[in-house]
């Protein structure tokens, strides 16, 4: 579809996981010149500070039971700002095409005929092993990497358990902390071992981040007696065994290291 002359443009644009100082100079630059900026309950405080004193602000967050405007709504409401002729940052954190919902955004844009960029954000799976120290892949360890939610869109936990069972390959789950006893036993009935390393991290890079070391089978326990809440990861795969924390000795916080195969 044609695009008015008088139209806006929207930008998708990935606040990252939380640190401002993860953020590119493209997003920075397009967040400081945006007449409007429609943002999410992840971006950091850190981020929001860029917004110019004259743009209009508008949260739409989603937190976990409860949406302060439903997907529909945000995409009706990027459509008629842009259609009065404003520049629109539509400010997801992470990235907007990881378990952001970009592709719906962008794909309502589309239909009414108007421009839409798209920059990119560090994922919080990429924030979380840079904070900790461990890496994603690593030879003998992990020769794959997977992202997957741990939150369908009835709220169900149904994935694909065999797939995410391979050795081999690190595992992040993303919304999973709701689900997480489901997701522990399923693997474990995949036949992924119940001693793999695991953990659960919460806010990484940001002041507060955490992290919980666990076994795949101690994983819920764990959640519980941390009080783990979302916005948290979990991670599971052996490059844990080379997490910062296991290479100090730090008591309490350490994973336990095997023998590379």
């Amino acid at each position: 579809m044609k695009t008015p002359a008088n139209a806006g443009r929207v930008d998708l644009v990935g606040a990252g996981p939380g640190d401002p100082d993860l953020i590119t100079l493209k997003a920075a630059r397009l967040i400081r010149s945006a007449d409007t900026v429609v943002y999410d309950h992840l971006v950091g405080e850190g981020v929001l500070d860029l917004i110019s004193p004259g743009a209009e602000r508008i949260y739409a967050g989603k937190e976990a039971g409860r949406h302060t405007l439903p997907q529909e709504r945000i995409c009706a409401l990027l459509v008629e700002k842009a259609r009065e002729g404003r520049r629109v940052v539509r400010l997801k954190g992470g990235d907007p095409f990881v378990f952001g919902r970009g592709g719906e955004e962008v794909d309502a844009l589309i239909e009414a005929g108007i421009e839409v960029g798209i920059v990119p954000g560090i994922t919080a799976a990429l924030g979380a092993a840079a904070s900790f120290g461990f890496p994603l892949t690593y030879r003998g360890r992990a020769q794959n990497c997977v992202f997957a939610t741990g939150r369908l869109k009835d709220r169900s936990v149904d994935l694909d358990w065999p797939a995410l069972a391979r050795p081999g390959q690190t595992v992040v789950i993303y919304m999973g902390i709701v689900g997480i006893g489901t997701i522990s036993a399923r693997l474990m009935e995949a036949g992924l071992p119940g001693d793999t390393p695991a953990a659960l991290i919460y806010r990484a890079t940001c002041p507060d981040q955490k992290i919980f070391p666990a076994s795949l089978a101690t994983l819920p326990q764990t959640a519980r007696d941390n009080r783990v809440r979302p916005p948290a990861l979990i991670v599971i795969g052996r490059v844990l065994e080379l997490a910062a924390a296991s290479r100090r000795g730090a008591p309490g916080r350490a994973f336990p290291r095997r023998v590379p195969a």
